[in-house]
């Protein structure tokens, strides 16, 4: 189903990918009034309520699904991912907060674009194609190659690398959202970030670890 997790396989670095797996429910949490209310009117098919949620929610979605599934099929993903929203909107149960559920989905619908239609064009050769610059303060291309460094990525590293670290989620948040123990979240991550300071080299890795600070720590 659509709402279940996705679990990150627990495998070596040569083999990084993705699983989906059911995953035990977490504790719900205490629900927002607004949000009770808000889905309720959704679930009464009430237009408003519908076009609410959507703004509340698409540059989250968009954004996530960008990084993931690439600048190129985002719009095609966060429309499915929206699809996705609405028709599993009765089948929602409050085991964990609407954002983290809606996360869920748009981690879902990405990562499963990437398994059906691979990015060939966006890989450590084109990474190869944008020149290292001589200082990474505030020199545009330290943009251009964190994307190209991100893109070639595994999957799952991808995923939990633009969770933590982009999104700034907490590694008890992002092993809700992707179906695995903290324990796990936090070694993909470590492994995630190995893995880009390899490809981008020294300099701008200091830069991303510099731009990173204020995300929460493993």
């Amino acid at each position: 189903m659509d709402d279940k997790p996705v679990q990150i396989a627990i495998a070596s670095e040569k083999t990084p990918g993705v699983q989906v797996k059911p995953r035990r429910p977490t504790t719900a949490r205490p629900a927002d009034p607004e949000e009770i209310e808000l889905l309720a009117a959704c679930r009464r098919g009430e237009r408003r309520a519908m076009e609410m949620l959507y703004h509340r929610y698409k540059r989250r979605v968009f954004g996530l699904v960008t990084r993931i599934a690439g600048p190129g099929d985002a719009e095609e993903v966060a429309q499915e991912v929206f699809v996705r929203i609405y028709r599993g909107l009765s089948r929602f149960r409050g085991d964990s907060a609407l954002g983290t559920w809606i996360y869920r989905l748009s981690v879902n619908a990405a990562l499963s674009h990437v398994t059906r239609r691979p990015r060939p064009a966006e890989s450590e050769e084109a990474l190869s194609t944008v020149a290292a610059p001589s200082s990474a303060e505030r020199d545009p291309r330290v943009a251009q190659r964190l994307e190209a460094a991100l893109s070639a990525l595994p999957s799952g590293y991808r995923a939990v690398l633009v969770l933590h670290d982009v999104e700034g989620l907490s590694h008890e948040e992002c092993a809700d959202i992707l179906g695995c123990q903290v324990g796990t979240s936090k070694s993909q991550l470590h492994k995630a970030r190995a893995r880009m300071r390899e490809l981008l080299g020294p300099e701008l890795a200091a830069e991303r670890d510099r731009r990173g600070r204020g995300a929460p720590q493993p």
